[in-house]
């Protein structure tokens, strides 16, 4: 099922205007739900997390790999390697995949849809808060209980619709029917909402020339209109950082006080720490990624890097490799062993003597070629390096022994014998 009127709006002939980074139309032909930029993205911790998460993944390159009967090998080969190159005409690798994983993490489900008749040609994200997932259990789109992606373009009204096995579906591992994801932002909306309200209490804060609220003391009755009048002239002297330290002039017989709580006593940067901790605890960032050093040096700074790769990423990349093979692949290419998969060393990557270390110890270890691992640093390989090699002492732990000759050992045993 073709989407060419979804794909003109893509068209560079059909663009009359040009579109600023910030407009509706922009955000919705980059799948995100134009609302955002003004709502729960405003929250630094929440929109650190997302960044974050989405440029990991967008690290990673995705590369064809096929099992053989020893081990895996890549598969430069595979016609289905064109799309791992560039998805479609107007996205790279790094932004597809880092959208897909803002929208997954934005929206709770990221949608993309795979075009093409006989084989993927092109991958296509659809706006995540204009599909819906139908179960079909009355069987009317002829299969009962199938599972139904409905596309709806706000642009024009057309619905579409979309078999399970043309559409990408990827989800947050926060499921409660194993079909549809929950999103982070509805889960703790409170905690964000709090996030907001910091950012908001500083903003004022700052604007008011870092002046909380203060009393006016006066002598004698004000109507209601002549004291809001006062209080407005007043709070114009007194507001505004180009304001911040100047005088202010009163009425003979008016007082000025400050009531200012201090921050430290409304323990404001606790509170605020705790709140980001909490949000970013939910996506599984450590306190290190959001900045928050207190109880850091660098070496448990680099064991939470690893830990976030074990206990966050692993699971996204591997529930991403699962839905990519299953749906991009052919049921004979599965059989003949091909699969998609990030290649994580592109963020375990260390520093280069400890690299270079790993590598000469594979190699001499006959765990890698030579070639292998120049490969690994980006050299050409060289003539022989593609056999296995390793040091020539290494025995079998049976033949321990031999090297010294069995028969020289036996005539020993002789002598003593005669001897006695």
């Amino acid at each position: 099922m073709g989407l060419k009127d979804f794909f003109n709006r893509f068209s560079p002939s059909n663009i009359k205007n040009s579109v600023s980074l910030n407009s509706d139309e922009f955000l919705k032909m980059l799948g995100l739900d134009s609302s955002i930029s003004s709502n729960k993205l405003s929250e630094v911790t929440y929109f650190t997390c997302l960044r974050l998460l989405s440029e990991s993944l967008s690290k990673l390159p995705l590369k064809m790999y096929q099992e053989i009967e020893r081990g895996t090998i890549k598969a430069p080969n595979h016609n289905l390697n064109h799309l791992l190159k560039r998805p479609n005409p107007y996205m790279t690798p790094s932004t597809f995949w880092s959208t897909v994983e803002l929208n997954r993490n934005h929206h709770g489900n990221s949608f993309v849809y795979i075009a093409g008749t006989a084989k993927p040609e092109s991958l296509w994200i659809l706006p995540s808060d204009q599909v819906q997932i139908w179960i079909d259990n009355a069987g009317w789109f002829k299969q009962k209980n199938a599972i139904w992606y409905i596309y709806t373009d706000t642009n024009t009204g057309k619905m579409y619709k979309f078999r399970h096995d043309e559409i990408l579906h990827f989800k947050t591992s926060v499921s409660l029917d194993g079909i549809s994801g929950l999103a982070v932002k509805d889960i703790l909306k409170v905690n964000i909402e709090n996030g907001q309200r910091t950012s908001s209490y500083l903003n004022n804060y700052y604007k008011n020339g870092l002046m909380g609220k203060a009393i006016v003391y006066y002598t004698g009755d004000l109507s209601k209109g002549n004291a809001k009048k006062m209080a407005a002239k007043i709070e114009d002297f007194a507001s505004g950082t180009d304001n911040a330290g100047k005088v202010i002039p009163l009425p003979v017989g008016f007082e000025l006080k400050p009531l200012n709580i201090s921050m430290t006593d409304s323990q404001f940067l606790e509170i605020s720490k705790y709140t980001a901790l909490q949000i970013a605890g939910a996506f599984g960032i450590k306190p290190s990624m959001i900045n928050n050093y207190d109880k850091g040096n660098y070496a448990n700074v680099e064991t939470q890097q690893r830990d976030f790769y074990v206990n966050t990423l692993l699971h996204i990349l591997k529930s991403y490799e699962e839905e990519i093979t299953f749906k991009l692949l052919s049921n004979q290419d599965i059989r003949d062993g091909y699969k998609l998969k990030f290649n994580a060393n592109a963020i375990l990557r260390a520093d280069f003597k400890t690299q270079i270390d790993g590598i000469v110890k594979g190699v001499v270890s006959g765990v890698y070629t030579p070639n292998e691992g120049r490969e690994m640093v980006d050299l050409p390989p060289i003539e022989g390096g593609d056999e296995a090699i390793v040091n020539g002492t290494f025995i079998k732990l049976k033949n321990v022994g031999q090297q010294y000759g069995v028969k020289g050992g036996d005539n020993n045993n002789e002598v003593d014998e005669d001897q006695e």
